[in-house]
């Protein structure tokens, strides 16, 4: 029970069953807006439209990210056609991609039981379990930055030969490239500031020298400028916006009502680094140790982590998922800690899980408590409790059991129940937020409204834009009073939208007079507004959050 990582049927079993269920779970869910389905939407219309270079969501030229995901995802949809799997698919391999080659990375710089561990607690890791099941940005960056990080340990470990060392940092090179593409300039200034800080705390200047500059700054920019500059030559927008807007004003604004603490990503650790969080503060302190040789990849990796976490610690937007490309260094050094980790320090991370699950088991009472903006929405989170009540079990159940092993010495089996469990957990947590996510999305609006539907009939969407209605209609709506994320492109494109409700009034009403269908879906602020206008309509489907209206 020691060497497990040893067999190699258990880790091809252990593979195959991370590939099948990660790949099951890409389809349960409904996508769920803003993120995913906005995300879907921008590929549909790739893909419809035909147009690689100017990106756009409903229509409208949207410029806030790269368009990686949104090649990705348009090349999924053309071969597999529309679907939810289909959304997520990119994801998914990113996320798996990580773990493997996080394994990969780790076995060739700290052995096999290290590599083996590493894989582990990536795969089950909270956060990045969940990030693989959703369509963003985010998985899509961290899996890149993944690589350059796991390429430039490999290229600059000792052991690597001039051959190994020029290849891996090639590697290193596109990884940054695409990560331009995934998500800006932080694929690159990231990366940069932490070679930076290694170079100096670790005082290997020589590291300098071992980074193919020249050839590697020639793929960066031949695999990440073409893009730039066939979007600005067709859109001459689009550079001032995109480098000022979405990287300098983003960071140091708050207009994007994102801002949180100074140590948001600190508490984001606590529930995304389950179940490993109880290793977290040796495996750190292990990172500092300085190393008889050369190259010191502990150190490498432990810049990596707290550069970046206190990066977007400082930047006035904050989401969880921003923290995602710290997750494959710090399950690098979990895992060497693991290895090497004390009976109490391995009954520690055991008993935070145990804790973890009791305390689910305690907050069960609380889910699908009502709030006040959406009244009736709680029932619906009630619906997530046997399978919150599930994930607690099994958390429960495991840390009690991962402790047993420890204290039998079953150092093997005990780091893979934890494993196992984390990852279980996670699923069954996603499973059950299905409900919810269902009536976030509208789909069940979806088809009340698709019956109304001629080729010719126009959809607007009144004071709300819901961007996963629009992507499983395969339909684009008109905008009225709204503008949000899509205010820059509606400023380039005025015409694609009606700024006011009397100008909805009066369109509406046009349509009513001509015997044309129109199709509203519109807010309850606006409903209220437009019925105290004696518009013409009738309720074709309404919920907590938005009502659908025709005019016949």
């Amino acid at each position: 029970m020691n060497d497990l990582y040893n067999s190699k049927k258990l880790v091809w079993s252990l593979l195959a069953a991370f590939v099948i269920v990660t790949f099951y779970m890409l389809g349960m869910r409904t996508l769920v807006p803003p993120d995913e389905g906005r995300y879907a939407e921008m590929a549909r219309e790739m893909l419809s439209h035909g147009d690689w270079i100017t990106t756009r969501l409903n229509g409208i030229k949207y410029f806030e990210k790269p368009p990686l995901q949104t090649w990705m995802n348009a090349a999924t949809f053309a071969v597999f056609g529309l679907g939810e799997w289909q959304a997520r698919l990119w994801t998914g391999l990113c996320g798996m991609g990580a773990v493997l080659l996080s394994g990969y990375t780790a076995q060739r710089l700290f052995g096999a039981r290290a590599g083996f561990y590493a894989a582990l607690v990536l795969g089950s890791s909270v956060f990045w379990v969940a990030g693989s099941q959703i369509n963003s940005l985010d998985m899509s960056l961290s899996t890149m930055m993944a690589i350059s990080l796991c390429a430039l340990l490999l290229a600059q470990r000792d052991a690597a030969t001039p051959a190994e060392n020029r290849n891996w940092m090639l590697l290193c090179w596109a990884g940054m490239a695409l990560a331009v593409l995934a998500k800006g300039l932080i694929g690159v200034v990231l990366p940069g500031a932490v070679l930076v800080l290694y170079s100096a705390l670790g005082r290997d200047l020589g590291i300098w020298k071992r980074l193919h500059l020249g050839k590697g700054l020639l793929l960066l920019f031949a695999l990440a400028t073409p893009w730039f500059v066939l979007v600005a030559l067709k859109n001459p927008e689009q550079p001032h916006f995109f480098f000022i807007h979405e990287h300098w004003e983003r960071f140091f604004l708050k207009q994007h009502h994102r801002e949180g603490p100074w140590y948001y990503f600190l508490l984001m650790l606590i529930p995304g680094l389950m179940p490993w969080l109880g290793l977290l503060p040796q495996a750190l302190l292990h990172g500092a140790r300085r190393e008889a040789a050369r190259f010191q990849p502990k150190l490498l990796l432990l810049i990596w982590s707290v550069f970046i976490l206190f990066f977007f610690s400082a930047s006035s937007s904050k989401l969880p998922g921003y923290i995602l490309p710290i997750f494959p260094a710090l399950a690098m050094l979990i895992a060497v800690q693991l290895e090497h980790a004390s009976r109490p320090q391995r009954m520690i991370a055991a008993a935070l899980m145990l804790l973890a699950g009791l305390a689910g088991l305690a907050a069960l009472p609380q889910l699908g408590l009502e709030g006040e903006r959406y009244p009736g929405e709680g029932m619906l989170l009630v619906a997530a409790q046997p399978w919150a009540l599930a994930a607690a079990i099994v958390a429960a159940v495991a840390g009690a059991m991962a402790m047993l092993h420890v204290r039998q010495m079953r150092r093997d089996l005990g780091v893979l129940t934890l494993a196992i469990a984390g990852f279980a957990a996670t699923q069954l947590i996603l499973a059950g937020l299905e409900p919810f996510g269902d009536m976030r999305a509208g789909k069940d609006m979806v088809a009340k409204i698709q019956p109304l539907l001629k080729p010719d009939t126009r959809i607007y969407s009144v004071e709300t834009y819901e961007q996963s209605m629009t992507f499983y209609l395969a339909r684009t709506a008109t905008l009225v009073d709204y503008g949000d994320e899509l205010t820059f492109g509606l400023q380039q494109q005025p015409e694609l939208w009606i700024p006011t409700l009397d100008g909805f009034s009066a369109r509406w009403g046009a349509h009513t007079a001509a015997g044309e269908r129109a199709v509203a879906i519109v807010s309850l602020r606006a409903f209220a507004k437009l019925r105290d206008r004696q518009l013409t309509m009738r309720v074709v489907a309404q919920d907590t959050r938005r009502i659908v209206i025709t005019n016949l």
